[in-house]
């Protein structure tokens, strides 16, 4: 297997030297579904911000692949007017120039052979022309359904295959099938056509600068890694809030829902990357060990009824606005049983947690937008301050916000000034805004440059979805068989069923 391109590039270079930015050798991305919002609206900007940012080679190529009859111009268009729109870098004629000279369009569906006959051609030629090498990655922005016909025209055309020295690679998007069975059914045909290093299963949360800290957080600071544990903490509540609805995406949303579209990926990582144990080193092979471990050891307690919950947004207010429900929204059934709000709780048979439950939601349409990660810790046992009048002392909480405002907050008691002997909770912020002149790169940017780069660390591979749905099944199993979500209005935090899933185990939800 070829080398990382680079680490060819420059065999001089300290692999450790973490310093200085990796440059992605001689190599294409072939990008299916660039009609799409997250081609427009994410991958095309963070190709142009990797180019403006000097981490893609002069020789790249970017080619579309579409149904719309389009020619090259017309493609380049699109992609400029992308950039314009949603980059994150300062807009560059001499980026732009060198980019648009890679940029290449062919037109086709999934199942012409004719179509990645032309793709074939169009791959040899940039070959030829731009020096890609023979690197190619294959970008699958389409809907699930898709991706086994597409990974079998890449297979059949030969796209999928590389000369010996170079290498080809493909970019799967969540969801990774609807549940165990249909996971495992994709994974045997990407497996038929990729090797498994050459597959690259893309969670976006994975990427962000936030979520990569929560690394350095534990493992690089002694101040938190002793009492990372069930002797200090309570419990830990996972949350992603979205404020919106599903706007246009009822297509794709209804029977699917929170719960497959959120919690199986984005916030089961997120729960192994907090609850696992310190991997051997922060390759892929550890990285995913470590994970792959707490997976196994987590489980949803037998009773699903007393410790998940569901639900669906009614009309409400948002922002001032009255806004309709679910069952309003263009393209939804009005008999519909997916759920825009979904709760579970996790407990991990481990000596580090045993007793410590893990508590997972996300929900749309909710109080405001925000992603984080609270670990609870347990009250002070000193009955002094619980017994003295005006005092106010919560739990103890740190506090790792992944978006929108990136940063920790640490929350703790301290005396009312003037007072004898009041305590409050008061908050020690940290915040990656104001302590760094460097801006965060969009989650698409690290994770396209890792797959260009061959590095897979962040990349999350089938056991890791495997037990993710093994962990779902049952719930989402349990939950058929129960009939319509629980409705809740617009603007709230959830339904009733959320804080009584809580109350049961004597704790609240946190009001972010």
């Amino acid at each position: 297997m070829s080398l990382p391109a680079a680490q060819s590039a420059n065999p001089l270079r300290d692999p450790r030297d973490r310093r200085l930015p990796r440059i992605a050798g001689s190599c294409g991305l072939v990008m299916f579904g660039v009609t799409g919002d997250l081609a427009r609206k994410k991958l095309m900007p963070a190709v142009y911000d990797l180019a403006n940012r000097g981490l893609l080679p002069p020789a790249f190529a970017l080619t579309g692949f579409a149904r719309r009859e389009w020619g090259r111009e017309d493609f380049e268009n699109v992609v400029y007017e992308s950039v314009k729109q949603h980059a994150r870098t300062p807009f560059r004629e001499e980026t732009w120039e060198q980019l648009s000279s890679g940029i290449r369009f062919v037109q086709g569906t999934f199942d012409d052979p004719a179509a990645f006959e032309r793709l074939r051609e169009t791959v040899e030629e940039l070959d030829a022309e731009r020096g890609t090498d023979g690197n190619h990655a294959f970008y699958l922005s389409i809907p699930p359904s898709a991706f086994p016909q597409v990974v079998r025209s890449l297979a059949d055309s030969g796209l999928s295959a590389p000369r010996e020295g170079t290498w080809r690679r493909v970019v799967i998007e969540k969801p990774f099938g609807h549940n165990l069975e249909s996971a495992d059914e994709l994974d045997a045909i990407v497996s038929e056509v990729f090797p498994p290093d050459a597959v690259f299963r893309i969670d976006h949360y994975l990427g962000k600068e936030t979520v990569q800290n929560l690394l350095a957080l534990r493992f690089a600071n002694q101040l938190f890694e002793p009492i990372w544990n069930n002797q200090y903490i309570d419990h830990v509540q996972i949350t992603m809030a979205e404020d919106i609805g599903i706007g246009s995406r009822a297509g794709y949303y209804d029977g699917i829902g929170q719960a497959r579209d959120v919690i199986q990926n984005h916030l089961l990582q997120l729960f192994a990357l907090t609850a696992m144990e310190e991997p051997a080193t922060f390759d892929a092979h550890d990285l995913r060990l470590e994970k792959e471990k707490v997976l196994r050891a987590a489980s949803v307690p037998r009773d699903i009824s007393a410790h998940t919950a569901r639900g669906q947004y009614a009309a409400g207010w948002r922002g001032g606005e009255l806004v309709g429900g679910f069952l309003d929204e263009d393209g939804i059934a009005p008999d519909s049983e997916t759920e825009t709000y979904a709760a579970i709780r996790l407990d991990v048979r481990n000596r580090r947690w045993a007793g410590t439950p893990f508590y997972l939601r996300a929900g749309k349409r909710l109080g405001r937008r925000v992603t984080e990660i609270a670990l609870v810790f347990k009250k002070a046992p000193s009955p002094y301050f619980q017994e003295i009048a005006g005092t106010d002392v919560g739990n103890n909480a740190l506090v790792i916000r992944v978006q929108p405002d990136e940063g920790v907050t640490l929350r703790f008691g301290s005396k009312v000034p003037g007072t004898a002997m009041e305590v409050r909770d008061v908050t020690m912020d940290f915040a990656y805004g104001n302590s760094f002149t460097e801006s965060s790169p969009e989650a698409y940017e690290r994770l396209i440059l890792d797959v260009l780069l061959g590095d897979p660390p962040l990349f999350p591979r089938h056991e890791e979805v495997q037990l993710s749905w093994k962990l779902l099944d049952p719930v989402l199993e349990h939950w058929s068989r129960q009939g319509q979500p629980e409705p809740y209005r617009s603007g709230t935090w959830g339904p009733v069923g959320a804080d009584l899933m809580m109350e049961r185990d004597g704790r609240t939800w946190r009001r972010p």
